[in-house]
């Protein structure tokens, strides 16, 4: 990658928030080797299609070459649609293909992890999830996913197939929550140029002779 990332945005999953484990993680990393990224981790409404709206007019004026995104679960799929419609790098944590299917059974009432808040996941917003996704990816070489096949949640095939042509990094057993994450944070940082060592990369698309 060219540029260091200068401005770093993280979207937690369904029903998390800033408190998630990795979000935090991830905010100490940040806060003790790069004070000087801009970094927002802001707690997402649970319209997507009002988390979109929010999501670019926060960063509507961030530098699209030196901006970044990591997002987990349905926060990777948000992630894409931003890379996607703004041209940023994006780091996925076991990211969520296809949520207008798989959240239909939360339909109605639920809570959010980290607290006792309840809201609510209406009927329209699996129209609204719809209305986001992106086709295709039209540069898998600013995408680096971290993918676990011990994912109790989602298909490690399915997001595999999703990211064909990124750089992937699939892990044998993990979790849903990617409980380990620490051990994997360093790679997704040199992904965005804000540490030292090797950065992972995209398999080279040419058929081998």
């Amino acid at each position: 990658m060219s540029h260091a990332v200068t401005h770093l945005l993280y979207l937690h999953g369904f029903r998390s928030s800033p408190q998630s484990a990795k979000a935090r993680l991830t905010a100490a990393w940040m806060q003790q080797h790069r004070p000087e990224v801009h970094w927002w981790c802001p707690q997402l409404p649970p319209s997507p299609r009002e988390a979109m709206q929010w999501l670019r007019d926060g960063v509507a004026d961030w530098p699209a070459a030196r901006s970044a995104v990591i997002g987990s679960s349905l926060g990777g799929f948000y992630a894409t649609a931003l890379a996607e419609r703004l041209g940023w790098r994006a780091v996925l944590l076991n990211p969520a293909v296809d949520p207008a299917r798989d959240l239909q059974k939360y339909i109605g009432e639920t809570t959010a992890w980290h607290s006792d808040e309840r809201f609510f996941f209406r009927a329209e917003f699996i129209a609204e999830l719809r209305a986001i996704a992106p086709p295709t990816l039209t540069r898998p070489d600013r995408y680096f996913a971290i993918i676990a096949k011990g994912d109790e949640v989602l298909s490690w095939v399915e997001m595999s197939g999703r990211y064909r042509g990124a750089a992937v990094k699939l892990l044998e057993g993990g979790d849903h929550a990617l409980s380990d994450f620490d051990t994997h944070l360093p790679e997704a940082m040199a992904f965005l140029g804000l540490t030292s060592g090797t950065a992972p990369t995209a398999p080279d698309p040419r058929p081998r002779r």
